[in-house]
């Protein structure tokens, strides 16, 4: 009886060590999956805010009620900070899950989790995979965990507005579980410009609104435990203190000044300078680094640095991120020389951006930013509907998650988790093997007609294998440019219309026909309002009505699908694919590059009416 007692032991000894030999495999596995996760991906944020503004800018007012002003908004920052960090969202769904399962009377089956919480576990996970949730969208509007039964994913509206939270279309989980290994929280955040003080002010009026900001570069300091030792930094400090409790890196946009010496021959008669200035706090609030805008947009209250800021700034979980802000997006510096010599492959962005269709509203410039220098952009925008200021986005060179709403006041914030090292489009041509339209376009390079400089009309010699359909050729304005156009009729055709030595052409099909008038337009030129650039423009949009000075107009819906090449003789690298569809929605296109000295854009199926399909040249040193 004890030799049988002992062989029972030990054969229950050797299979409680074989489960144990087991479960540390399985964990270690985990741990490695885990960590090899976090090896390719982290967890960014960003928010629109709208903003408590001055009643009135150009008022004086005193250091204390402006702070008292500025305090509203840092409250609701803080808000952001202390929602995005202080639940963990994956562990607890299976918490909510077990409660829920304690109070079954109080929704159906008793299966309710807080909306949010359940997508920001699914997007966590399911972003491992190169595929996006369609027109995915990660949103939380608010900070408050509430209770919502578990249903159909809420939907997309019609300005990307969503009634809880926006999820798209979410796939399985990888593994099939909610839980997952994002649960450290968001790693950074980006607020937006003028969120903080706000704006339209003069450079009197906005004194009292701005921190003294000390040199990064000069001096080590974390504001949020050193608070003393610089006076007039209220806003640094607890922006400081934000990060250490959200314990993330935290990227906000404020006013600030820097007194001069008289014998400085930049310092302005007031012996100080003022910057629109971006500042950097890690996650145990250390000042990393300041960025002051070198491309104003109006804004009489604040100086331009007299040397650029190329500010690179170095975190643990996805290596180098550059900074600029708005209107700076359009210009070489300090963009283009931060992207080309500091190799830079994430941007954290804020702006204060007003939508103008239909080339360049918020969304569209930021997605084409990510799409034509293959980085992820973290932009943040103001939310004002009444001034057109709504559209902000994290962005990665295949798929954007985006807010754009000009119905809703409310704020929005997103999170998603993104790649450290993103991955660009395609411009393999492998697809003329199957592809006929992309085998017609090859062949008209091959024998692409040459076109006068005259704008007037379209003259075009040599010839092709393919008809050159003539339509009418008119002008309209768009963008308070005088664009060169012609209007796309029929199912399908190939249209080409010149200016200044540019060439736009397009090579189409429609699988429906709507009344709807589209048209193929061209610009190369000097654009003078509203700033000051040059610029050559392909753009195939919808016209706002059926008369051809329609063309141009602001439209944000369409029923016209198209299958399409879009192409141009383009004499800059630097070209935005401009992308938009009904209801202010983002596409993708298929393929991009470069053909025979021709810069092309390719798309079919789309998932809804085109509004815009444009490729926005910029010859920096024509500006």
């Amino acid at each position: 009886m004890l030799r049988v007692m002992s062989g029972a032991c030990r054969r229950l000894v050797l299979f409680l060590c074989g489960c144990w030999v087991i479960a540390l495999g399985v964990h270690a596995g985990r741990r490695l999956g885990v960590e090899h996760l976090q090896a390719e991906f982290y967890v960014a944020a960003i928010y629109e805010h709208p903003s408590v503004l001055s009643p009135n800018p150009l008022a004086l007012v005193t250091r204390q009620e402006a702070l008292e002003l500025m305090t509203q908004n840092l409250d609701v920052y803080e808000q952001q900070i202390t929602g995005t960090h202080f639940w963990s969202p994956c562990q607890t769904v299976n918490n909510l899950r077990r409660q829920s399962r304690q109070n079954q009377a109080q929704t159906d089956k008793g299966r309710w989790v807080p909306v949010f919480v359940k997508a920001s576990c699914l997007a966590r996970v399911s972003h491992s995979r190169q595929e996006g949730w369609g027109r995915g969208e990660i949103s939380v509007p608010d900070v408050t965990v509430r209770k919502y039964p578990v249903g159909k994913p809420i939907t997309k509206g019609k300005f990307g507005r969503p009634s809880a939270l926006v999820v798209g279309r979410p796939k399985p989980a990888v593994g099939g579980s909610l839980a997952g290994p994002w649960q450290e929280g968001v790693q950074i955040i980006v607020f937006p410009e003028d969120g903080i003080h706000g704006f339209n002010f003069t450079r009197t009026s906005i004194y009292p609104f701005l921190d003294f900001m000390p040199s990064p570069q000069l001096v080590r300091w974390n504001p949020c435990l050193e608070p003393h030792r610089f006076n007039d930094t209220e806003v640094l400090q607890r922006l400081s203190c934000m990060a250490i409790k959200g314990d993330m890196f935290l990227v906000a946009n404020l006013g600030t000044k820097q007194p001069c010496h008289r014998s400085d021959p930049g310092c302005p008669n007031d012996g100080r300078y003022q910057f629109n200035t971006n500042v950097v706090f890690s996650n145990n609030g250390t000042l990393v680094d300041r960025y002051r805008k070198h491309n104003l947009y109006f804004e009489a209250a604040f100086d331009t640095p007299l040397k650029v800021d190329h500010i690179v700034f170095d975190t643990p979980f996805a290596g180098k991120f550059g900074i600029f802000t708005c209107f700076d997006i359009m210009f070489f510096e300090p963009t283009i020389r931060l992207l080309r010599d500091y190799d830079v492959k994430h941007i954290v962005y804020p702006t204060a951006w007003m939508n103008q269709l239909p080339l360049l509203a918020a969304i569209q410039i930021q997605s084409a930013f990510a799409i034509a220098f293959g980085v992820n952009i973290l932009a943040a925008n103001i939310h004002h509907p009444s001034l057109g200021m709504t559209g902000s986005g994290i962005h990665t060179p295949l798929k954007s998650f985006w807010y754009h709403d000009m119905d809703n006041p409310e704020g929005h914030l997103i999170i998603t988790q993104i790649p450290r090292n993103p991955l660009g489009l395609g411009t393999n041509n492998a697809t003329v093997d199957i592809d006929p339209s992309h085998r017609k376009f090859l062949k008209l390079l091959a024998g692409d007609p040459y076109c006068e400089k005259d704008a007037q009309e379209v003259h075009c010699d040599g010839a092709t294998s393919w008809d050159v359909t003539t339509p009418p050729v008119f002008h309209s304005e768009m963008m308070y440019d005088n664009f060169t156009l012609v209007p796309v009729w029929g199912r399908e055709g190939y249209l080409q219309v010149c200016a200044s030595g540019l060439c736009c052409s397009l090579l189409y099909q429609r699988p429906t026909l709507s009344t709807e008038l589209y048209a193929l337009g061209v610009f190369h030129g000097l654009h003078t309002v509203h700033g000051t650039y040059y610029i050559q423009v392909c753009a195939l949009v919808k016209c706002g009505g059926l008369g051809f000075d329609t063309c141009g107009q602001e439209i944000t819906e369409a029923t016209g699908l198209f299958d399409f090449h879009l192409w141009g003789n383009f004499s800059t690298p630097n070209i935005f694919p401009l992308f938009l569809t009904s209801g202010m929605t983002l596409e993708r296109p298929d393929q991009l590059g470069w053909e025979n000295e021709h810069y092309f854009l390719r798309k079919s199926r789309l998932t809804s009416g085109l509004v815009t399909a444009a490729l926005y040249g910029r010859l920096y040193e024509r500006d």
